[in-house]
């Protein structure tokens, strides 16, 4: 269905109706019903007034996304609001649900906009490397004033209704829950008042008196992180204030050309539709999940009590299981205090808080309590053996077709499985730390389990607000597996003459939000000497281990939660100085292992830290860890940190160039052909001409 627009007389009373399920997206076909109705408008003369509604569940949700990448089609966007906003009669915008992008756009092109409860207005454009392009920029100052503008347009967070209403961005908020209905009736008011046109157009431009422009140069610039829209934004609309209105349309439209012709716009339209692909899988496209009417956890320590917060936060009854009263009460208070700061930040309130304690969250120390509940998920220490023994008591007390989860984060989950007599009723939920925070769940899928159990953890990730990714079985699934290899090159680094501050500088200067080092220091040291323990028994001769940071680890030096990791922190800030005991422990290390260390580039650290990330994603890939490239690059942009507007490593390698990623792995290969052996996916889609996209179809 292409969409359409519709126009009724209700008296006086135009009603233009836009229909195009499922977000009133504006497509060509839209776009150009807009411009005929409003053609029809200027022409009735039993219409003194129209008003714009959206079908359905909302007024406009934006751009229409299929349309992303192909030559424009005529009427543009910009037109269309032009003459929406040049009519001589008056133009109300009634909207519901959300007006979003183009959507609050054409709002923005009507002389008056009235709002239902429950509605959100917002300009998103700068998440996918762009700034409002129909006018958006120059409109919205003046009605709101420049700070109110650019909080919203380089943060692309929608606002309430009434925070619209407050700083002046619609004139009326509706009463009841049909917006046609709310719309006719405002319209009745503005004839009854005599209201004349107003368009924005004519309205005085913003004023910049308490310098907030530079302002928001000066904020964005330290917070960004090389991300460039928002910067842009602020460009536009400084144009609103120095400009005419139809120079200031010329100068949004110059800037909004030039991003879309930048690589971050493509690199944020990738992440935008992976976000969207991830969660398609052919194993369970027809498949119903299973009804999870409660869920149990096993283990109340930070990970557990995470899991057990998100759940109760988004309507599940949670039955947590730990190993005594003392235990129990003190996930009890753990859970209490996460629910605090939910309600500090205003996603709860106080009551909501208290109603949750109370009915949804039961804390207890016998198994038996599980007996009802659908899904259970162990979170418990990562040892097999503790494990094990967790899911054979789970097999005892669980009815047939309840489903046993573990949240490991290396374990095979196949042997888990196998440990029971219903290997397919078990799967892993790798949440990750802190669960009721991060948005990242990996499904990993082990050899004998059930589609629909799959089914429920992509529907279970979904209620939860989380973006889930599947994974296959192997050490690490696909996150941590790829983490422990170019954490590995991080470290050869080290060893061979960088600064562990200098790669950490490095790195959140190409954009990731922390270093590998800051990392470290946030997860605990005690977190990567467990993990370095494990693998020792499979170490390769030529491994080259990172003693320094045992010797770290020895010393106490545990990061952030001992104030002291590679980092030293105060009391108080979680913002680490460097330590030049650390550059000593390091420089013993290193004369131990005979190497004379040499200096290393910002272009060599990202290079190298880069091609290990890419190509053990390659391996991942081949292997079926991650069945497309998209999987890779939405589990790191979730979960490790990785700066969106680059797409994910996969993404970026596309960007970059698979031959250059290659060559540089042949390179360091020539001084240590051990650690850098290419991926043969990377060697054949190199040799074939593809990239990495180019798998994302299938």
């Amino acid at each position: 269905m292409m969409g359409s627009v519709s126009y009724e007389n209700v008296g006086p009373v135009a009603v233009v109706a836009v229909d195009n399920a499922p977000v009133n997206a504006l497509s060509q076909a839209i776009r150009r019903g807009l411009s005929e109705a409003f053609a029809r408008f200027k022409s009735d003369d039993t219409a003194d007034i129209v008003v714009i509604v959206g079908a359905g569940r909302m007024f406009i949700g934006g751009a229409d996304i299929s349309e992303f990448g192909k030559p424009p089609q005529s009427p543009s966007l910009p037109d269309v609001i032009s003459q929406i906003e040049a009519c001589d009669k008056p133009v109300v915008a009634a909207i519901h649900g959300m007006a979003l992008g183009g959507g609050l756009e054409v709002a923005l092109g009507a002389h008056y906009r009235i709002a239902l409860p429950g509605t959100r207005l917002g300009l998103p454009e700068v998440k996918i490397g762009l700034i409002p392009g129909a006018g958006g920029t120059q409109r919205l100052p003046r009605i709101v004033g420049i700070d109110a503008a650019l909080r919203m347009i380089t943060s692309g967070t929608p606002i309430t209704e009434g925070d619209a209403l407050e700083t002046g961005l619609i004139d009326h908020i509706g009463d009841g829950f049909d917006i046609r209905e709310a719309a006719l009736a405002y319209a009745q008011l503005l004839l009854e008042h005599r209201a004349p046109p107003r368009p924005i157009s004519g309205m005085p431009r913003a004023t910049d008196e308490e310098g907030a422009l530079q302002n928001w140069r000066t904020k964005l610039e330290h917070s960004l992180r090389g991300e460039v829209a928002p910067l842009v934004a602020v460009e536009a609309v400084e144009a609103a204030v120095g400009k005419s209105f139809a120079e200031g349309l010329k100068e949004e439209r110059r800037l909004f050309q030039h991003l879309m012709d930048t690589p971050q716009r493509s690199g944020l339209v990738h992440a935008f539709f992976a976000e969207r692909a991830v969660s398609k899988l052919r194993e369970i496209a027809d498949v119903a999940p299973r009804d999870i009417a409660g869920v149990g956890i096993i283990g109340g320590g930070t990970m557990g009590a995470g899991i057990a917060t998100s759940a109760v936060l988004n309507g599940l009854a949670v039955t947590l299981v730990e190993r005594d009263t003392e235990a129990a009460e003190k996930a009890r208070a753990t859970i209490a205090r996460n629910l605090d700061a939910a309600v500090r930040r205003g996603k709860i309130g106080r009551d909501r808080r208290d109603e949750i304690l109370a009915d949804s969250l039961k804390t207890v120390t016998d198994y038996g309590a599980l007996s009802d509940v659908g899904l259970v998920i162990e979170a418990v220490f990562e040892s097999m053996d503790v494990k094990k023994s967790v899911f054979a008591t789970l097999d005892e007390i669980l009815p047939r077709g309840a489903i046993l989860a573990t949240n490991t984060s290396y374990l095979d989950v196949n042997e888990i499985a196998a440990s029971t007599s219903r290997p397919e009723d078990v799967i892993g939920l790798h949440f990750f730390s802190p669960a009721h925070v991060m948005k990242l769940l990996e499904v990993v899928v082990a050899d004998r389990t059930a589609p629909d159990v799959v089914a429920t953890a992509f529907a279970l990730a979904k209620r939860l607000g989380k973006t889930a990714v599947r994974a296959g079985v192997c050490d690490g699934f696909i996150g941590n597996r790829i983490l422990s290899h170019y954490r590995t090159a991080a470290d050869h680094m080290v060893l061979d003459g960088a600064s562990p501050y200098q790669i950490d500088k490095t790195l959140t200067d190409f954009g990731f939000a922390m270093g590998p080092y800051q990392v470290s220091d946030l997860a605990g040291l005690d977190i990567g000497y467990a993990t370095r323990q494990r693998k020792a028994a499979d170490a390769h001769p030529r491994d080259r281990y990172p003693v320094f940071a045992d010797a770290l680890y020895h010393k106490g030096w545990l990061g952030q939660k001992t104030g002291h990791g590679y980092y030293i922190y105060e009391e108080g800030t979680r913002a680490g100085r460097p330590d030049p005991q650390v550059d000593q422990i390091i420089a013993q290390a290193r004369k131990e292992a005979g190497t004379s260390p040499r200096t290393f580039t910002d272009d060599e650290i990202v290079r190298r830290y880069m091609a290990a990330m890419v190509n053990e994603g390659a391996r991942v890939v081949e292997e079926g860890i991650a069945q497309r490239p998209l999987d890779v690059d939405v589990v790191f942009l979730y979960g490790y940190g990785f700066p969106r507007w680059r797409g994910g490593p996969m993404k970026y390698a596309d960007m970059r160039g698979l031959d250059s990623i290659l060559s540089d792995i042949r390179t360091f290969a020539e001084t240590d052909d051990h650690f850098w052996s290419p991926a043969p996916l990377l060697e054949r889609l190199v040799a074939e001409g593809r990239n990495f996209d180019s798998l994302n179809q299938r």
